[in-house]
């Protein structure tokens, strides 16, 4: 046997096929990872998140289009993989299939060990106790599969149990499907994805005017008759319009020092845990930047939002014969 195992050759298809097999098994098991801890960190907030998390998430979306993607490859391979095992049982010692398992079953056990460590790190410092059982969870689950089916397969287990390799085969692709249609419970759909980006353009559209209009006050004394008035070639500064429609924002003068700001919107703006959202507000005209916190929570339809120019937060500004602006 081992004479006969000395003649063994790799050919270019089993290098690249187990090469693309495990690295198909890395980007799914990393993928379903970062998605259930997603899920995990929506479906229970801590009140002490410090960033605004939006109504849509692109680690989730990115996550969701990787297993749409990446999962059925692995799948495919490794179907490929087992019944070609099963056709030549000699391929089952050669050298990158014994490699490659066991650096994933290396692999697999480091994860667990660095995840947990991380995870406790962040419980002493003060994560909710249910977020990270469930993380916990969801590593030893992950982890934990990948270890088993690779411990067995050095086994040559599934060569032998054909019909139990199918049903755990089958349990996988279950868990990955429910995976990520959950993720169209709790993101949406496209089609409501597409209307929550237009939503946050319109928030971002919104935000700029309300700070050109500040700086209007604070150089003229005085709020814009109109948005138009806003309109500046030099700086390049144009009003922006609504993207999804292409119609232009309603401004409200409502007296000396207060103004509205309103638009359509198709979406009830979700729960945050932050309710403000961080804007720039521009200083001076030397660049500087400053930050300031602005409710801009809405429901859906026609929304205003309320503004009052505060005197002492943004005083005119002097001219002088060096800045005569």
């Amino acid at each position: 046997m081992n004479d006969e195992n000395t003649k063994i050759k790799i050919t270019p298809k089993d290098f690249f096929i187990y090469i693309t097999t495990m690295t198909t098994l890395y980007v799914s098991s990393f993928s379903l990872l970062t998605l259930l801890f997603e899920y995990i960190d929506i479906l229970f907030p801590d009140k002490l998140e410090t960033f605004y998390r939006g109504e849509f998430s692109s680690t989730i979306r990115f996550s969701i289009a990787s297993l749409i993607i990446i999962f059925p490859i692995y799948l495919i391979l490794t179907k490929i993989l087992n019944k070609d095992i099963r056709k030549n049982s000699f391929k089952k010692d050669i050298w990158i299939r014994k490699w490659l398992i066991y650096f994933t079953l290396f692999i697999a056990g480091v994860s667990i060990i660095v995840d947990l460590i991380i995870l406790v790190n962040t419980f002493l410092g003060g994560e909710i106790t249910i977020r990270f059982g469930l993380k916990i969870l969801a590593v030893f689950i992950i982890t934990g599969a990948v270890f088993g089916y690779y411990l067995q397969d050095l086994k040559d287990k599934w060569g032998r149990e054909v019909k139990k390799v199918k049903i755990v085969g089958w349990i996988i692709a279950f868990i990955v499907f429910a995976s990520v249609v959950s993720g169209f419970f709790i993101i949406g759909s496209p089609s409501s994805q597409r209307l929550f980006r237009f939503d946050n353009q319109k928030i971002n559209d919104l935000q700029n005017t309300q700070w050109q209009i500040v700086n209007f006050w604070q150089n003229k004394e005085r709020l814009p008759e109109n948005l138009s008035e806003l309109e500046d070639p030099i700086s390049g500064f144009m009003v922006p319009k609504d993207s999804q429609n292409n119609k232009e924002y309603e401004y409200n003068l409502i007296s000396d020092l207060t103004f509205e700001l309103c638009a359509d919107f198709n979406k009830k703006s979700l729960e945050a845990i932050n309710t403000d959202i961080r804007i720039a507000k521009p200083l001076s005209f030397m660049g500087e930047f400053g930050i300031e916190n602005s409710n801009w929570q809405h429901s859906e339809g026609k929304v205003c939002f309320k503004r009052i120019i505060d005197q002492d937060l943004y005083p005119i500004r002097q001219k002088t014969k060096d800045n005569p602006l």
